[in-house]
């Protein structure tokens, strides 16, 4: 029996600029489970032959949107169902949707009749578990939105549940899947191209949700303490984890400060904080925050050769002082070709599992793992 977590995300404000890694994400998800129960011989209904059953549960995460398009758009994918309790974005919905897709107010009641073979969860961050945990139950395999979950237990527990069930259980970083973040991998872990790691940099954010017009029902548990897990610091201090995971493995100390900076809106959650990831030779500071004067997504890496910097669509270069020749103080921009584009791309090859999506390393001392195909787990 085979399990992994396997992580991504699907974000930004403006539908045209994310529509690449939407497509590359629910295509992955989709490659996945087809592997997934082709190994298994599961034989679950299907309308359509050849194509994996999607539900999706949850419509009051803002993301769900531009997934509906896409997994509309994927050819290996077919939209059986949708629970929400919410009427208005259930009418909203049926809109955008093919005429055959079913509708639910209880998402437990869907998994029986709909019976999908996996679904894609975008829900409040404190619901994340019980999905899970009744996905689990009837073998169906999931992919929630980012963070995983609110506190380090309740990861645990669903990890521990998709294992035990030889489910796949994916986290969706949109970071994971662009050229960019790929690049920077490549350079930096397999080419060292910079030299050892001495300073991450990544800042993640934007100027507030309230700020950016998310929807009433987004903001209803994004400001919620207990359903979001925190504010900023959740929402975007995870990409920061995700990063220094990436690129260092598991620091051995790590610090933080948040705050409320907008004290005119008396929200319950921070929406600035700064983190400090301490290695015996490196620093990562992560700046996750609601108060940026505009969308922020960028990571720098710092070492004796120079620097690289990735935002979501641009890879930058810049060698050290003596031998640079960049006219930006961000350097020059790096051409990033199919090589960079490819998720699947691993050079390093693994334990012969198919698959693509970042490698999770569960050893807290062992390298870095690595941006491509997952380390599938045996139970």
């Amino acid at each position: 029996m085979q399990s992994s977590i396997i992580r991504g995300e699907i974000s930004g404000a403006m539908r045209s600029e994310r529509s690449q890694v939407l497509v590359v994400a629910v295509g992955l998800f989709l490659t996945v489970m087809c592997l997934r129960l082709s190994a298994a011989g599961e034989d679950k209904p299907s309308a359509v032959e050849g194509k994996t059953r999607i539900a999706v549960i949850g419509l009051d995460h803002d993301h769900v949107w531009g997934l509906l398009h896409d997994i509309a758009e994927e050819p290996n994918a077919e939209l059986v169902a949708i629970a929400d309790p919410h009427p208005e974005l259930i009418s909203k919905a049926e809109s955008q949707v093919p005429a055959g897709v079913h509708f639910y107010s209880a998402y437990v009641r869907m998994l029986d009749e709909a019976k999908p073979e996996a679904v894609i969860v975008t829900t409040a961050n404190d619901r994340h578990l019980e999905i899970v945990r009744e996905c689990a139950k009837r073998h169906i395999h999931v992919s929630t939105e980012k963070p995983m979950a609110t506190n380090a237990a309740d990861a645990r527990a669903m990890e521990q549940l998709a294992d035990k069930a030889g489910i796949k259980l994916m986290v969706n970083y949109w970071n994971a899947w662009t050229a960019s973040s790929h690049a920077l991998f490549h350079r930096v872990v397999l080419s060292n191209e910079l030299g050892p790691v001495q300073k991450i940099i990544v800042q993640y954010g934007h100027q507030g949700p309230k700020e950016i017009g998310v929807s009433q029902q987004f903001a209803a548990w994004l400001y919620d303490p207990v359903k979001n897990g925190g504010g900023a610091i959740m929402d975007f201090g995870c990409y920061g984890a995700e990063w220094a995971i990436w690129l260092e493995g598991r620091p051995p100390r790590v610090y933080a400060t948040a705050h409320a900076l907008k004290s005119e809106q008396h929200n319950q959650v921070d929406d600035d904080a700064t983190m400090v990831l301490e290695y015996p030779d490196a620093t990562v500071i992560v700046e996750p925050s609601w108060d940026w004067p505009y969308g922020m997504d960028r990571v720098y890496v710092f070492g004796p050769k120079g620097s690289l910097l990735a935002t979501r669509d641009n890879l930058f270069s810049r060698a050290r002082a003596s031998q640079s020749s960049a006219t930006s103080p961000d350097g020059d921009a790096v051409p990033l070709g199919n090589r960079e584009s490819t998720v699947c791309q691993d050079e390093r090859p693994g334990d012969g599992s198919s698959g693509c999506g970042a490698r999770v390393n569960q050893d807290s001392t062992s390298s870095a793992p690595a941006l491509g195909c997952f380390e599938a787990k045996t139970s």
